[in-house]
């Protein structure tokens, strides 16, 4: 089974943006976690497990994206600044990371 086109385009799109610091419109204005990345590849894998967890889709595309975005960029902006609390608080579900398969990553 192939994911679907618009999920792909989706994470394309975000990973793009993310690798250049441009998302979360504005909220992580002043913080450069780009510069962190190589070092903070945990942070990075959060990331995009809430911006996964986020993510809805039907038959049309992706309904939400700029919705998973803000979450994902919440978690950057509650990382470098401990003052910021995202509101809603994380729930467990959005930070959950799934297993890439049920007999191991590399299948």
């Amino acid at each position: 089974m192939k994911v679907d086109k618009f999920v792909k385009g989706a994470v394309r799109q975000f990973a793009y943006w993310f690798a250049h610091g441009t998302i979360g419109s504005g909220l992580l204005n002043g913080i450069d976690y780009v510069s962190d990345l190589q070092e903070e590849s945990s942070f990075a894998e959060q990331v995009f497990i809430i911006f996964m967890n986020n993510l809805e889709y039907d038959e049309a595309g992706v309904t939400n994206y700029k919705q998973a975005e803000f979450r994902a960029a919440q978690y950057i902006r509650s990382y470098y600044d401990p003052s910021y609390a995202a509101e809603p608080p994380f729930e467990q579900w959005e930070t959950e990371g799934d297993p890439v398969s049920t007999s191991g990553w590399n299948k």
